[in-house]
């Protein structure tokens, strides 16, 4: 059970520190946590998601609650089945972009409010451990089955504005992107990559993030005629995108895309963006007429805050993209479906459009494994005590021509970078000066 409970889940490798008898506890936890009388549980594709599903189900089940069975759905659907059906909470059985062997829980409140932990994990965490659970009630709950795939789809087809034809490439990954993408059924012509649902990940790992695992779309799309390319993760709560000439879209961009699309029906609206992103991201949301709001990293944050200003549209840098119409929670289709809207009723190609955005230099995130993060920290302040300096993630350093964040891991000896400048030449001298400084 070591090092299972995350900062914004609970995580770990199924038979080893993730079992089913600790599912069953997890379970139990849950209730005894949040009192939830009605919990809906949605779970990937994964071999080992159904055993931890009739595990969970036994310990809520166990304390009187009803348990609503999704069965495999996306983690976009789990939350729109939260507040669809009036739960108490929601559970989603994932393991994310992890490879095969890994598994977890996502955990929310009524209306799709995650727990964090800060928010609830930690707490469960000690109910576990300590088996301080509430008294198991006099009659037991049930287990009932709920198909949110149809509700979900026709509720996100409203948002279609789809005006040419259009071929694009999706790639599955073998995941629940699979489902995810009944969306588009019939809006556009898609061309899958990896349709059949196989949590062993027989083709490539389900991480748009991990530019390895983008070859084969690369490929497909450099080899054929398509529009741009969608690829999915593993619970389909994330999608990375490739322009007409299969080129990796930065997710920031696409944040700036859909925000500039949100906003012009809704001038003044209240848009989010994690502080990793681009400064063009804040500058095309200002030259929208748009309010620009940064958040630290984390959709438990992101979302809290969004509620707070009844914020629109939010994005973040690992490709989640929020929408007030699911929660104020993720939906790749609904990404997805601006990105075609936006290419179908335009005379360009996708990487004319992205093109006057890109107006940066950005290193993207890089890793460093250090003996002290928090000395690390220190240092870079005193360095660049001249900054202009931000506290709300980590430190943030920002000068007339370049910025930087850099945050610590909450679970590993590790400090991230992530560094932008207004030539491609002061971006990698930066660079390379800032990660002298965390290395040495």
């Amino acid at each position: 059970m070591a090092g299972i409970f995350k900062a914004y889940d609970i995580r770990g490798i199924y038979g080893e520190s993730l079992t089913d008898e600790i599912a069953f506890k997890i379970g139990r936890a849950i209730f005894t946590f949040l009192g939830c009388r009605k919990v809906v549980v949605g779970r990937d594709m994964r071999p080992h998601s159904k055993p931890l599903f009739d595990a969970l189900a036994r310990g809520l089940v166990l304390h009187g609650a009803e348990v609503v069975d999704l069965g495999m759905c996306s983690t976009p659907m789990s939350y729109y089945a939260n507040k669809l059906l009036g739960a108490d909470a929601s559970v989603m059985i994932t393991a994310s972009h992890n490879p095969g062997p890994w598994n977890g829980f996502k955990i929310c409140r009524a209306s799709a409010i995650p727990l964090s932990g800060a928010t609830g994990i930690l707490d469960i965490e000690r109910i576990v451990r300590d088996e301080d659970f509430a008294p198991v009630a006099p009659a037991k709950g049930r287990v009932v089955a709920y198909d949110v795939v149809p509700a979900y789809v026709e509720h996100f087809r409203a948002f279609a504005d789809v005006r040419r034809p259009l071929k694009v490439l999706v790639d599955y990954a073998n995941a629940m992107g699979i489902v995810e993408a009944k969306v588009f059924q019939g809006l556009f012509d898609v061309a899958p990559l990896f349709d059949v649902l196989d949590g062993t990940f027989p083709n490539h790992e389900a991480n748009p993030l991990d530019t390895h695992t983008l070859a084969a779309a690369q490929k497909a799309v450099r080899a054929g005629r398509f529009d741009f390319a969608a690829c999915f993760d593993g619970d389909a709560d994330r999608v990375g995108f490739l322009d007409e000439k299969g080129d990796i879209i930065p997710m920031d961009m696409i944040t700036a895309l859909i925000a500039r699309m949100v906003l012009a029906k809704n001038p003044g609206a209240n848009i989010f963006y994690d502080l990793r992103s681009s400064w063009a991201v804040k500058e095309v949301i200002l030259e929208n007429g748009g309010v620009p709001n940064q958040s630290r990293v984390g959709h438990a944050f992101i979302k809290a805050q969004m509620r707070e200003k009844d914020a629109l549209f939010a994005g973040e840098l690992s490709g989640h993209y929020y929408f007030k119409e699911n929660s104020f929670a993720e939906s790749s289709a609904l990404a997805v479906l601006f990105i075609a809207n936006l290419v179908s009723q335009s005379n360009q190609p996708l990487s004319q459009l992205i093109a006057p955005i890109r107006r940066y230099f950005a290193s993207g995130e890089i890793n460093s494994t250090v003996a002290d993060a928090p000395a690390v920290l220190k240092k870079l302040r005193a360095k660049y005590a001249d900054a202009s300096i931000l506290e709300l993630d980590g430190l943030s350093f920002e000068y007339p021509t370049w910025w930087f964040n850099v945050r610590c891991s909450n679970t590993e000896p590790l400090v991230r970078l992530n560094l932008e400048a207004k030539t491609q030449a002061e971006m990698e001298a930066r660079r390379d000066e800032v990660l002298a400084q965390i290395r040495g």
